[in-house]
This record gives C-alpha cells, sequence and structure tokens, in this order.
C-alpha cells in the first residue's frame, strides 16, 4: 500500500495552542493532517487554515479517551492513508487546590486519563500499521515537569514523566522495525492552557516558535529533545544536585494554577 500523499500525519490536540501551531507548521502541498480533537468548532478553523497553506486533511472530534472510537478512526484512516507520523500532543493541566491543598480527585483522574492513557490509546491505535510497515514515526509530547517534577502539580508531573518512560520503551521495541520514536519536553509555551499558569515562567515563548522547534527535532528524528536549552539544562543539573538542594531550586516554580473553564469537576454535582 501506497500513501497518496508525501506525508500523512496524525495529531491529536490539534484544538489547542501547541497543537494548532504545529497544524500549521506542518501544514503544505504533499501532507495530509488528521486533526484530533475533543472541540469541533475549533477544529474547523485550523482544518481551513491547513488547506490554505495547501495542505489536504480532515478533523476528528474525538476524545482520546475513548479507545474503541479512537481506535476505530485511526484504523479507518490508515487503510485509506497510511500513517507515516503520529503526533501525540493532547494533553490537560490542573494544580493545587484552594490555599495549597491537595489535588482534587476528579482532576488527577482526568490528567492520568488525558495526559497518559490517552497518549497510549494514540500510540496502541496506530502502531500495528506502522510495524507492520517497517515504517514511520511517533512523536510523544511530554514536558519538561516530566524531568524534574513541579511542586504545585504533582499529577501533571507524574502523567508527563510517565510519557518519558513509556516512549524510552516504544523505542527500544521499535527501533528493529523501523519506527522512530521522538520525546519533546518543552517548556513554558504561550498557550492558554499556560495562561492559566500564575507564576514564574521563565523563557516562556510563543507557539508558534515551539512549534518551528519541535518540528525540526521530529525531521531530524531526534529520540530525546528539551528545550528551551537553558531552563532544560539547568533543570538537568540541578536534578545531580542532593534533594534538599534541588527542592530549594524549585521554589522559584511556584504557581497557581486556575482551574480550566472547559472542564466540570463532577464531583460539584449536587
Amino acid at each position: 500500500m501506497t500513501n497518496r500523499y508525501d506525508r500523512v500525519i496524525v495529531l491529536t490536540g490539534a484544538s489547542g495552542g501547541i497543537g494548532q501551531a504545529l497544524a500549521r507548521e506542518f501544514a503544505g502541498p504533499g501532507t495530509f493532517l488528521a486533526l484530533i480533537g475533543r472541540d469541533e468548532g475549533r477544529l474547523g478553523p485550523v482544518l481551513a487554515d491547513i488547506r490554505a497553506l495547501g495542505a489536504e486533511g480532515e478533523a476528528a472530534a474525538i476524545d482520546i479517551r475513548d479507545r474503541e472510537k479512537l481506535h476505530a478512526y485511526l484504523s479507518d484512516l490508515d487503510a485509506r492513508n497510511p500513517v507515516d507520523l503520529v503526533i501525540a500532543n493532547a494533553g490537560v493541566t490542573a494544580g493545587l487546590g484552594p490555599d495549597r491543598t491537595r489535588e482534587s480527585d476528579a482532576d488527577s483522574d482526568r490528567q492520568i486519563d488525558v495526559n497518559y492513557r490517552g497518549v497510549v490509546n494514540t500510540v496502541s491505535g496506530a502502531v500495528d500499521a506502522l510495524q507492520t510497515r517497517g515504517r514511520g514515526q511517533i512523536v510523544l509530547i511530554s514536558s519538561l515537569a516530566g524531568i524534574r517534577a513541579l511542586p504545585d502539580m504533582p499529577s501533571y508531573s507524574a502523567t508527563k514523566a510517565a510519557i518519558i518512560a513509556y516512549g524510552h520503551s516504544l523505542r527500544g521495541w521499535l527501533k528493529a522495525y523501523g519506527v522512530s520514536v521522538t520525546i519533546i519536553c518543552p517548556g513554558f509555551v504561550t498557550t492558554p492552557m499556560s495562561a492559566r499558569h500564575k507564576g514564574s515562567k521563565p523563557f516562556e515563548m510563543s507557539a508558534e516558535k515551539a512549534a518551528r522547534l519541535m518540528r525540526r527535532a521530529i525531521e531530524r528524528r531526534r529520540a530525546f529533545y528539551a528545550f528551551p536549552f537553558l531552563l532544560a539544562f539547568g533543570i538537568r543539573l540541578q536534578n545531580l544536585l542532593p534533594p534538599i538542594l534541588g527542592d530549594l531550586f524549585l521554589g522559584g516554580f511556584s504557581a497557581e494554577i486556575e482551574r480550566d473553564p472547559r472542564y466540570r469537576d463532577p464531583s460539584s454535582d449536587t
């Protein structure tokens, strides 16, 4: 089976800040983009943008927590247009409760389900076809918080660390089959998600600049890419310190995470 296109890309979280920027960054003649997100209304303009840039594509309003629906879509897509590149980008964030009380159970569950299980659902729905064809690439979007956990974001940090471990395992497994795996750990990127992060955001950059850097790492098939360099380097250095000193370093990253306006905590129902 051969592609009608030079490259077929699956992109989850395509209706969000980084996802939208990645869609536009990869758009061009010969490219087909399958844009996956929960919000059909927000996917439409992104689809129009990539078509204006010369790409073709389609939008699929799917919650990546719905494994059955996601797998059915990915299987149908691959039968029509064999997939070359999967970018598992979708993610959500939350923080501690009021007055630095613990995370709500609902917030923790949601981050585990979207940030980790959703990524596994995405990969497991596409990887069989890539392995069978003996080619392709899987990209997992993690975070610098996955390298060094942030004290105000326990579940978010844990899920992003899990993605890093999952990606390293995938790479070891799939290398022999010609499928490459790239793990990307961005720092602070200007998006609606980042806007809810009320605290220090050193070296914050635009979603467009972040997408350019990500594309470069993806096209070079880098195994692991963390940026911006100075912040990533600092985090790696402090990971070498005794925990008591590393904790002092993270004190400057204290933050309050505003609630996601798109999400209603079911525990608040009466």
